[in-house]
């Protein structure tokens, strides 16, 4: 079976696991995203399976995967909007701490140490795969897009975020972000692996998804506040993807 897990790339992020719910703490710029990332995509998945956001739970009866779930940032909301959501992360320390804080927040979420090779070979099939800010730590990007592909349901909904690989993104996420703001563990991101929009738009088509939308979220020094952009998409994007 397949395995893009690198296993470097897991233990950064599980010697972080007890911070997931700080948002002062190491994954502060993901806290700070948060609410850019969830308009995006509750938007999307609202303009690709009719649902009415004003709704109390307008993802009732979709089956959602958030694969690289951490501790649970991403999976909580799509839960209290009513999706059926099952969380995964390679790292076994995040699990029992986004199990713990869903527990707290009287939500059902089906979290789980496993891997999305696991789950395609095991027959798991979903409505929307979420893989933020993952693809870019895996070991061979080109078969986790293709696993990710896998795990969809035909007319499924596949977004995935990352970092381009710019001098902007350099400055910004490793010399900002890391060595001057010290938001994040110095050797977190590696710039080389980072990939460009037009890289990612082949990686998905390899796959036999179809990309159907990019955005960029940029970040505003001077509000201090994270925005999407329809044109700005050199340090972080955003991408959505459909298996027809």
């Amino acid at each position: 079976m397949l395995n893009t897990v690198n296993p470097a790339e897991v233990a950064k992020f599980e010697a972080m696991a007890a911070e997931w719910w700080d948002a002062g703490g190491k994954f502060k710029p993901l806290h700070m995203m948060n609410p850019v990332r969830l308009d995006y995509i509750t938007r999307q998945i609202a303009a690709e399976f009719g649902r009415d956001l004003s709704t109390p739970q307008p993802f009732a009866g979709l089956r959602l995967l958030d694969i690289g779930c951490g501790g649970g940032l991403l999976s909580e909301p799509m839960a209290r909007l009513g999706a059926i959501v099952v969380g995964a992360d390679a790292a076994a320390g995040n699990i029992p701490v986004a199990a713990l804080h869903a527990e707290q927040s009287g939500l059902a979420i089906d979290y789980r140490h496993t891997t999305a090779e696991a789950l395609s070979a095991a027959g798991e099939a979903f409505d929307v795969v979420l893989a933020m800010e993952i693809v870019e730590h895996v070991a061979d990007p080109q078969g986790f897009v293709t696993t990710c592909h896998d795990l969809l349901k035909p007319g499924g909904l596949m977004i995935m975020s990352t970092l381009n690989r710019t001098t902007k993104s350099f400055l910004a996420a490793i010399i900002g972000a890391e060595w001057i703001m010290r938001w994040l563990p110095k050797g977190t991101h590696d710039w080389a692996k980072f990939i460009q929009p037009e890289e990612l738009k082949a990686l998905i088509r390899r796959a036999g998804l179809d990309p159907v939308d990019a955005k960029g979220f940029t970040f505003n020094l001077v509000g201090w506040q994270w925005s999407v952009s329809d044109r700005d998409l050199s340090v972080n994007y955003v991408t959505a993807s459909l298996r027809r």
